[in-house]
């Protein structure tokens, strides 16, 4: 089994703004579920169809999730992924290239490394693609942890070779047919690991700081019997409301959302 590292780039979002759940999920049992095995036959069969496109040898994986949909949406994927790679040779005679690319950024998260599905390194640019091959939660590349610690691992490899001025991370779900790029300056990505995530990964790995509930909580296995997020649900048990005739359409719109909030939180605890 692949070693996952505590602080890994895809549970960023959540201990970036709770610090203390990566330790408190430590204790956990980390189960896997049909979706990651699924995901996982995309990136192989995906890093497979760019390998023949790049002119390597490969030998085609084989999957229980083999069919049409695979695919079909590997495809689509691949699609962006050679288009980029094209784009890039046209203008970088000596690009550098790689699939599956394992990302070491423990100069800033202690212990810290994850994969790169396509790291395309050229002059003044670095450009770090993710496939995210599901279709429950549409993904945004603005801003997002998970790719801006990608890339500050691809710096680390490759920023004395090249002279990177500029960082475009991109996300692409085929299956919601959604690509999404976020473009930053290199030198404001090193301020942010240096101002921002250097001192919440310290607290992360120490199992410091404070306890934060919100939508990052989705995925944490943690969630289920995580004190902190069950107070904060049960305090909005506790709202008292003004009686139904008196309620405006913001408050109705307010009741609704904290009532989906507390539907989702109890059958977790359920």
């Amino acid at each position: 089994m692949a070693k996952h590292a505590l602080l890994s780039a895809s549970s960023s979002h959540r201990w970036l703004h709770c610090t203390p759940s990566a330790r408190l999920e430590e204790q956990m049992e980390n189960t896997t579920s049909i979706f990651a095995a699924e995901g996982t036959a995309a990136h192989e069969l995906s890093e497979h169809k760019l390998r023949l496109f790049l002119g390597q040898v490969s030998k085609r994986p084989v999957s229980d999730f083999d069919g049409e949909e695979l695919e079909r949406y590997t495809d689509d994927y691949v699609c962006f992924a050679t288009e980029l790679i094209t784009e890039v040779k046209t203008n970088c005679k000596d690009p550098i290239i790689l699939l599956e690319q394992r990302l070491d950024y423990s100069c800033y998260v202690p212990e810290g490394f994850g994969t790169g599905d396509l790291v395309v390194i050229a002059d003044g640019t670095l450009d770090i693609v993710d496939l995210k091959y599901g279709k429950g939660v549409a993904v945004s590349a603005e801003d997002n942890p998970q790719m801006k610690l990608y890339a500050l691992g691809a710096l680390a490899l490759f920023d004395s070779l090249y002279d990177i001025q500029t960082v475009r991370m991109t996300i692409c779900q085929p299956r919601l047919e959604s690509i999404s790029t976020y473009e930053l300056a290199a030198d404001e990505l090193t301020a942010w690991a240096e101002t921002e995530l250097r001192p919440k990964a310290q607290l992360a790995i120490n199992g410091e700081g404070e306890f934060l509930p919100g939508e990052h909580c989705r995925f944490c296995r943690a969630r289920h019997t995580c004190r902190a997020r069950a107070d904060a649900h049960l305090a909005l048990a506790k709202h008292e409301f003004k009686q139904p005739a008196l309620l405006t359409d913001e408050e109705i719109a307010e009741v609704l959302r904290l009532a989906e909030r507390l539907s989702l939180w109890a059958s977790d605890v359920y």
